[in-house]
């Protein structure tokens, strides 16, 4: 059976023309459903989709960001769906059929190129992180309480003043004294 999968991330967006698509390809059944492509758990007709779909089954999607929200997203279900014996195709991307040979060699060189990029982006980030920190570059949020302030805490506190008192003069948390503190 050809189960199909219709989704958009707003309420304001409509999926009309992706269960239009998903009818045409032959789907007989199509979850449609308005979320973000966050976790399955944010997703319920996906949940349910995945509950009724069996061995033999074809998953069809209008397109792979439908789907998933990143290449590692969609591993896990295409690997989730192979568990099942469930096939899955892409009507957007013609490469992206798992029920042949060569879509199932596709997806695979697919999946190591996407694992390689995803190893080159996490290469250059850590390189432009390094090359900021060399140059000086803070990291996080700004301090609450400039280097003065911290030096008229201690101060105060040395003095009998509560955290809880310099924490409301200040505006900020009584961790945040806490952390001047120390």
């Amino acid at each position: 059976m050809k189960y199909g999968y219709a989704r958009v991330s707003s309420q304001t967006q409509d999926y009309a023309a992706q269960v239009e698509a998903l009818k045409a390809a032959g789907c007989e059944r199509i979850y449609s459903e308005k979320a973000s492509a966050g976790s399955i758990r944010g997703r319920p007709e996906f949940g349910k989709l995945l509950k009724v779909i069996n061995d033999g089954d074809v998953l069809v999607v209008a397109k792979l960001d439908r789907l998933a929200r990143s290449s590692r997203d969609l591993q896990n279900i295409l690997h989730e769906l192979k568990e099942i014996g469930c096939g899955f195709v892409s009507l957007g991307e013609s490469w992206c059929d798992t029920t042949t040979d060569v879509g199932r060699l596709l997806m695979t060189i697919m999946g190591g190129i996407s694992e390689f990029e995803r190893s080159l982006i996490r290469q250059r980030c850590d390189e432009g992180i390094e090359r900021a920190k060399r140059k000086g570059t803070k990291f996080g949020r700004p301090a609450a309480l400039d280097p003065s302030q911290r030096r008229r805490v201690a101060e105060r506190y040395a003095a009998g003043e509560t955290m809880a008192e310099l924490a409301r003069e200040y505006e900020v948390g009584e961790a945040t004294v806490w952390r001047a503190l120390q």
